[in-house]
């Protein structure tokens, strides 16, 4: 696969963080689950600190995406930001999302994060 791939199709694709910066709130126990329809983007994700998550964004024809999330953390705080993601291979042939971020809240610092696909019924309950 080359770096973009025009026949990804994010609809019912979950994924977890495998990897993010210090400034980052999403963590290994942070799970994202994408709808796509026609070019929208939508999803949900919880888990870690992570109470409840919402993003909402566009999938361009090379793969790529761009969308605005927020979230509560389970200490109560409200965050919300921005992200670019870039879908690559592992040497497993799993999908990855390489990402990069920005807080439109707080200090509005940028990170970067990845994101690997999994099975559904490996996304605990």
């Amino acid at each position: 696969m080359s770096d973009s791939d025009p026949s990804i199709h994010y609809d019912q694709r979950v994924f977890r963080v495998r990897q993010n910066t210090e400034n980052g709130e999403v963590g290994a126990e942070t799970y994202f689950r994408y709808e796509q329809t026609e070019d929208r983007l939508t999803g949900t994700y919880a888990g870690g600190t992570i109470a409840e998550g919402h993003l909402m964004g566009r999938v361009f024809p090379d793969g790529h995406l761009e969308f605005c999330y927020h979230h509560v953390t389970t200490d109560a705080h409200v965050r919300a930001g921005q992200c670019t993601s870039t879908p690559h291979r592992d040497e497993d042939d799993r999908l990855v999302l390489k990402e990069k971020w920005q807080w439109f809240t707080g200090d509005q610092s940028h990170g970067t994060s990845e994101l690997i696909e999994v099975d559904r019924d490996e996304v605990p309950d």
